[in-house]
């Protein structure tokens, strides 16, 4: 059962039309807006809680802490995870940023919990 904890929450605004967005990851654009990660095995700030509609609304992000997240492929508990280039988790590869660790199993389209690690580090 997904659930949320012990999180660190920032407010940033939408760099478009998120509300397909929730439980996905964001990047940091240089103008200082949140969009959905586009880069598989990319760094990400943080998961989208909120699903903004429009370019500069407020887009609620999870950077650090117990997060819910949507799967792209079968995951198991303790995995390494990465963005795929939708922001949706999947399992992390050799080289990429390994942005948390599933706290549960789930399988393509499902949301589950994750630890998000601030910053990522690369998988070995």
């Amino acid at each position: 059962m997904a659930v949320m904890q012990s999180r660190d929450n920032r407010t940033f605004e939408a760099g478009g039309d998120l509300s397909a967005g929730q439980f996905k990851f964001v990047s940091l654009a240089a103008d200082g807006q949140v969009d959905i990660t586009a880069s598989a095995g990319g760094n990400a700030i943080g998961v989208l809680l909120n699903n903004p509609a429009a370019a500069g609304r407020a887009a609620t992000v999870c950077v650090s802490g117990s997060v819910m997240i949507t799967c792209a492929g079968a995951i198991t508990a303790g995995d390494q995870l990465q963005s795929d280039a939708a922001g949706d988790a999947l399992l992390a590869a050799t080289g990429d940023v390994v942005l948390g660790y599933a706290r549960e199993d789930g399988v393509d389209g499902q949301i589950i919990e994750m630890e998000f690690i601030t910053g990522g580090n690369v998988a070995a």
